[in-house]
């Protein structure tokens, strides 16, 4: 009996002791510490899940591509009634035949409206001249003289980098490496290998390197890791990323929070077209990292109460050459005056500006270069391509895009445009042709936006047409070829557009069509290049054959323009509908008026810096320029534009930039207190030092023994070399020959 209570007992006794040492315990180990680990999720696409989830359901009711398919069949149907017509006059005409010879006809007609479905719009003569291969001549490239590149005014240049270092000798934490590896990076970018050493230091960078090199990831990695580092002792937001386009801030924070995905770090996205209540609710909780664009960044700075940026301790500039642009001037200025002084500041682009002077604004403070390639420099294995536009062949670019795009890049291609209006006009033209066809550019909704990125991502289309907007840091994979329609803006421009093609070390296509006003920028790149330069032609019975395509389709495109007007001014007056009945309803419950959101310009401060920024514009366009201003006119008359008409259009409007840009690098430099001290160019010249006079030597010496001199007056042994009487105490002079006799 005893035993069988000792062993009843056991149990109880062994809980009461496990539960004492578990009190013990916990005054020196938390049963909950996590080693600043966490399980992740490897898939990409849950990074995207809270974007989508922050768009608005709103969808048109036709997209485009049903539209411009509703047309086609509609064509398609016309052209059967009219052979079908044909067809029918042919049977009139042959009634007094055999019958044997009808039936046979009749069987031809069956088998001829079967292939109807099937065949293609191109007859056998017309496939013969299609198949006509394009030649390809490599460009001559005239020597350039070598310029020795000079860091002045930097505080160090970094440029050189250990190439043996790996992500391991970086002294990354442990959840950064996992995630390193979990996203299939395998050996750093010299880009990576350049910066993440020196930004752990917590030193101010300004960095350039190629498009498609892992800058994201750069800068990414040492701000990661100084968080994890230095845990944060309340919750402030202490990292800023600001980004030009919302695309590229959607992308930005994609990577940060597939590479944070194994630590507690927060991560959160402010860009324009999103749900704003959304974005301030997850603004309140303060998370460690913020990506935004200037304009919404600003909008919930001075909208949201809670929201500051004084304990910001790293401020990066994502395509910082494009932050400092004038377009965001006003901006950047609100926003850094905004952010804390004692912070380190990290400028990445592949064009970036090597003059210290353009980044005053951004106040550096001892900053370090890191120009892993050139300004100019395209990635390292991209193929160059330049189709010549004659004089007088100015409308034969639309023939030539399209005669690319059906014979010899079919898939996976990206077409440039200077206009919004041009992109719209080929998405409709190849859409028309039975292309896969998607358009990114400002006119369109974020939803539409994003959705065209994620269908040209998942391949469900072939092409995307798209103007500059989509020119900067987004990383499409699997892009082959970029075409340009017009050469851009500039050179940095065209580093940008180039660089959607080729990235990470794949092999990519570039092809432009260059004009003859375009003929300067083309000498340029071929002068910079490092690979030969390839011109294309293509047969000009090809072109003509694409032509005269396009202006059979014109009826189309109108048609299909003609289906979207009436769409919009259906949604605008279902607006107009749904706003009244709003009103209405708020009128009968009583006026709860919401807070009308403020900005930091007042409303005629922003109307007046649109209008002197459009009238510049304009000016500028038509300056002394007589050819302009009749070209305006010309198109103002006439409803409809030819096919030159619109080419010199999108060339008209790069020159306008050019001109702007010639503009302000001539305008007088603003006057300072103190004047800005130029790099040294070179080494300086001896200049011969031209003896002064003694009165300018006295005028100009300002120095301490100088100035109490000048008050004394001059002393014993001067006064005697100079041959002036001696000075008494009494202040009574005597002269020299008067004193000997004295004597």
């Amino acid at each position: 009996m005893a035993n069988d209570n000792a062993k009843l007992q056991g149990p109880i006794v062994l809980g009461r002791k496990q539960k004492a040492l578990q009190k013990n315990r916990s005054a020196d180990f938390n049963p909950d510490f996590v080693f600043t680990e966490k399980e992740g999720m490897h898939d990409g696409s849950w990074a995207m899940a809270d974007v989508m989830s922050q768009l608005k359901k709103k969808r048109a009711a036709t997209t485009l591509d049903e539209k411009i398919e509703k047309v086609r069949k509609k064509r398609k149907t016309e052209d059967k009634e009219a052979k079908s017509g044909k067809s029918e006059m042919e049977k009139e005409a042959k009634e007094g035949s055999e019958p044997e010879e009808q039936e046979d006809l009749e069987g031809e007609d069956e088998a001829g409206s079967e292939d109807d479905d099937s065949e293609t719009d191109y007859s056998s003569a017309d496939e013969n001249i299609l198949t006509k291969a394009d030649t390809l001549k490599v460009k001559e490239q005239k020597k350039k003289k070598k310029k020795g590149q000079e860091a002045g005014g930097f505080f160090e240049d970094a440029s050189q980098y250990d190439e043996s270092l790996s992500f391991q000798d970086m002294n990354l934490s442990r959840p950064l490496l996992k995630a390193i590896t979990a996203m299939g990076f395998k050996q750093p970018t010299p880009i990576q290998k350049a910066c993440i050493p020196v930004g752990l230091l917590g030193k101010d960078i300004c960095a350039c390197a190629a498009t498609g090199t892992g800058k994201t990831a750069a800068f990414a990695l040492p701000v990661l890791e100084r968080l994890i580092y230095k845990p944060r002792q309340a919750p402030v937001t202490r990292v800023l990323v600001l980004v030009p386009t919302r695309e590229l801030g959607i992308q930005v924070h994609s990577v940060t929070k597939q590479l944070a995905q194994f630590c507690s770090i927060t991560t959160c996205l402010a860009v324009g077209g999103l749900d704003v209540k959304s974005q301030e609710a997850a603004l309140r909780a303060a998370p460690d990292i913020l990506i935004a664009t200037p304009g919404r960044l600003i909008d919930h700075l001075h909208n949201c109460p809670s929201f500051h940026l004084s304990s910001i301790e790293v401020l990066i500039l994502d395509e910082a050459d494009r932050m400092l642009d004038e377009y965001f001037e006003e901006q950047m200025k609100e926003i850094i005056r905004m952010c804390s002084h004692h912070r380190q500041t990290m400028l990445f682009s592949a064009t970036m500006t090597d003059e210290v002077k353009d980044l005053a604004s951004v106040s550096l403070k001892n900053p370090v270069r890191i120009f892993v390639n050139s300004n100019t420099d395209v990635a390292p294995f991209l193929r160059q391509e330049f189709i010549r536009i004659r004089p007088n062949r100015e409308g034969d670019r639309e023939a030539i895009v399209a005669a690319l795009l059906t014979r010899t890049f079919t898939d996976h291609v990206m077409l440039f445009t200077q206009t919004k209006k041009q992109a719209h006009r080929m998405h409709i033209l190849l859409g028309l042709m039975g292309l896969q066809v998607g358009e990114l550019h400002g006119n369109l909704s974020q939803t539409q936006r994003l959705e065209a990125l994620r269908r040209f991502k998942d391949e469900q289309i072939d092409i995307l047409v798209a103007t500059d907007v989509a020119a900067r840091g987004l990383d499409i994979e699997g892009v082959k070829t970029v075409i340009n329609f017009t050469m851009p803006n500039t050179i940095k421009h065209y580093v940008h557009r180039v660089g959607r093609t080729a990235r990470a070390g794949r092999a990519g296509r570039s092809v432009s069509l260059v004009g003859e006003e375009e003929r300067k920028m083309l000498k340029e790149i071929v002068k910079t290049a490092k690979a030969p330069v390839k011109a294309r032609i293509l047969p000009q019975d090809v072109i003509l054959k694409f032509r005269d395509k396009i202006e059979k389709m014109e009826k189309d495109v109108y048609a299909v323009l003609q289906l979207e007007a009436e769409e919009k001014e259906m949604q605008q007056s279902e607006a107009q509908i749904n706003t009244a009945k709003r009103l209405l309803e708020k009128g009968k419950e009583g006026p709860n008026h919401e807070p009308e959101r403020s900005w930091f310009q007042t409303k005629e401060e922003r109307k007046k810096e649109k209008i002197a920024k459009a009238l510049q514009e304009f000016d500028l366009a038509l300056r002394g320029k007589k050819k302009r201003k009749k070209f305006v006119k010309d198109a103002k008359k006439k409803g409809e534009m030819t096919a030159e008409e619109r080419s010199q259009f999108e060339i008209l409007k790069a020159q306008m930039f050019a001109e702007r840009l010639a503009k302000r690098n001539r305008r007088a430099k603003r006057a300072r207190a103190m004047p800005e001290e130029e790099p040294s160019r070179g080494p300086a010249k001896k200049q011969k030092q031209v003896k002064r006079s003694v009165f300018d030597e006295e005028l100009t010496n300002t120095s301490k023994k100088a100035l109490k001199q000048y008050r004394a007056g001059p002393s014993f042994e001067e006064r005697k070399q100079l041959g002036l009487p001696r000075e008494r105490r009494g202040g009574n002079f005597k002269s020299k020959s008067r004193y000997k006799r004295r004597k």
